[in-house]
């Protein structure tokens, strides 16, 4: 017997059950453990992209049911934030997600998710605080309590995210890692643009001169791709041919541009073991971020191969 489903508004895709509390969600999810049978789940916040769309195409390989959810998470955004402005476009998204195969969407409100007297967070020490979290004071906090929060109501088998934001990735792995919970973590990789530009629903904030400058950030990781390609393992050496690609558009500001070990995120003098190339920069008020992940072909290799 299948799941009770809410009511659901008309305008919104009518082949997908749209959950709004987190009773529903819970015994809809408890239904579908029951029958045995495998969660996929995709969390994001909206404004979707050939980026999420991805990561549903990964999950109904391996799952069914497969369940998204369009949460804008207020607790992941810092006062001086984008928050009121974030891109909301849920028709169109639960439209795209009807179409990829989604079986249903779970859209809760922000009371919902954090009603009055809400008081627990969860915050991964250390790593939280570096590069974005330095950047984004709380901004870690918030996101691994709401995934926290999403994996406990929704107990999926296996859980997507994307590869862009590879410190967010790291921190959720290693939150489920250490609170020892059921779910997998899956990644998938980064998707671009025709120029190179990653997939983002900030991109939409982009003027048209911006838009075009942006593709710089892709070219800045691919100039220091290409020396590793060539021999190059001083870190000094690989970030100072990111500065010479990005000091060439002036329309680019940049926040920070580090290599670091994969595992850690702390920082590395030379290449020799899996690390991430992560840049952060400005172009005009739309920050963006992007990486490289390099690690080497075979365990003692000084060859590396490297995934943009």
């Amino acid at each position: 017997m299948s799941a009770p489903r809410e009511p659901r508004p008309s305008t919104l895709a009518q082949s997908l059950d749209t959950i709004r509390t987190i009773a529903w969600m819970k015994e809809t999810a408890r239904q579908a453990r029951a029958e045995s049978r495998v969660i996929g789940f995709v969390p994001t916040m909206g404004a979707l992209h050939a980026g999420h769309l991805s990561l549903v195409e990964r999950a109904r390989r391996d799952c069914d049911p497969v369940i998204a959810s369009i949460f804008v998470n207020p607790k992941q955004f810092g006062p001086k934030e984008d928050f009121a402005k974030y891109p909301r476009t849920l028709e169109k998204d639960a439209a795209k997600l009807a179409a990829a195969g989604v079986g249903a969407l779970f859209l809760p409100e922000a009371a919902e998710m954090y009603p009055a007297g809400f008081a627990t967070y969860v915050n991964v020490e250390g790593l939280s605080e570096r590069l974005e979290g330095r950047t984004r004071p709380g901004h870690f906090c918030g996101v691994t309590t709401v995934v926290l929060k999403l994996l406990e109501i929704v107990q999926p088998t296996f859980a997507y995210f994307g590869r862009k934001d590879a410190q967010q990735a790291r921190l959720i792995t290693i939150m489920a890692r250490d609170l020892n919970l059921d779910t997998q973590i899956v990644l998938g990789p980064i998707v671009r643009e025709g120029d190179g530009l990653a997939m983002s629903s900030r991109n939409a904030y982009l003027s048209a001169e911006e838009r075009r400058a942006a593709a710089v950030v892709q070219r800045a990781l691919a100039a220091a791709g290409d020396e590793v390609r060539a021999g190059v393992r001083d870190v000094l050496r690989l970030q100072e041919a990111m500065q010479r690609v990005l000091a060439a558009e002036p329309l680019a500001r940049v926040d920070y541009a580090e290599i670091v070990d994969a595992a850690t995120f702390e920082p590395v003098l030379r290449v020799a073991r899996p690390a991430y190339v992560l840049l952060a920069a400005y172009l005009g008020r739309t920050r963006l971020i992007d990486n490289m992940f390099i690690e080497p072909v075979a365990e003692g290799a000084d060859e590396f191969a490297i995934q943009l």
